[in-house]
């Protein structure tokens, strides 16, 4: 690799270790959504209920988005560093860890190119971010549709 490619390695893991604060957004809210579900439940409206509902469940695919991310950020991390000595050496350990579809033996594919996965993972963070967005929008419905009488 060369140190351009380190570089953007570096900066891309540094992106999202600042990411993970909006991950633990996520899953407080949906911590607190889920506590006044299993709280209040009798004693919400049905908007509110439905809402905090939703919460909950976007938080089972926020927590999906946000271990990838973790996950990227370690890979990125060690490719910076140069503990993972290559692009071809880390297709080949997610390949045995099942984690990536293994090349052919007639045809060995080369790797990916490091763009590529640059773009698949802020793209990933991209997603995130749009799940918690609405998680937040759905929490700030149901507050609003709570009956406080």
């Amino acid at each position: 690799m060369t140190d351009n490619e380190r570089t953007t390695c570096t900066a891309l893991a540094g992106l999202l270790r600042a990411a993970a604060l909006l991950a633990l957004w996520g899953f407080a809210l949906t911590c607190i959504a889920a506590l006044v579900l299993a709280l209040t439940l009798r004693s919400l409206s049905n908007t509110s209920a439905m809402a905090f509902g939703a919460v909950v469940i976007l938080g089972a695919l926020e927590r999906y988005f946000a271990f990838r991310l973790r996950f990227d950020e370690a890979l990125f991390d060690g490719l910076a560093r140069g503990t993972v000595a290559s692009l071809g050496a880390l297709d080949k350990a997610l390949s045995s860890l099942g984690l990536r579809e293994a090349p052919q033996q007639q045809q060995q594919q080369a790797p990916r190119a490091l763009d590529d996965r640059v773009q698949g993972t802020r793209q990933l963070m991209q997603r995130h971010a749009i799940v918690v967005a609405c998680q937040s929008a759905m929490f700030l419905l149901a507050l609003m549709t709570q009956d406080l009488s």
